[in-house]
């Protein structure tokens, strides 16, 4: 399913027109990656949670010269499928 079969879903489901459901759809997204952004877990009760997470710097290694290479900080995101979710899925 991509983005325009979801708005599609949720206009008729809920009698909305798909402007004002990608509207929100866009809204929501932008919270979600505002917070998440600020360092806020986002919780959604029966559907998951989303959470920056960070990795230190280190030291890897090229596989193909085996030269030691350093390997920057940085910072990501995890979702996590809620309880609700999951049972859905199986």
């Amino acid at each position: 399913m991509n983005r325009s079969e979801l708005v599609e879903n949720i206009a008729e489901a809920t009698s909305q027109t798909k402007k004002d459901v990608d509207n929100v759809l866009d809204q929501m997204m932008e919270s979600i990656k505002s917070a998440v952004a600020r360092g806020d877990d986002v919780k959604l009760p029966g559907f998951g949670s989303f959470k920056r997470t960070e990795s230190k710097a280190r030291t890897g290694r090229n596989p193909q010269t085996g030269e030691a290479i350093e390997i920057a900080a940085s910072k990501g995101v995890k979702f996590t499928a809620g309880a609700g979710f999951k049972s859905a899925v199986s």
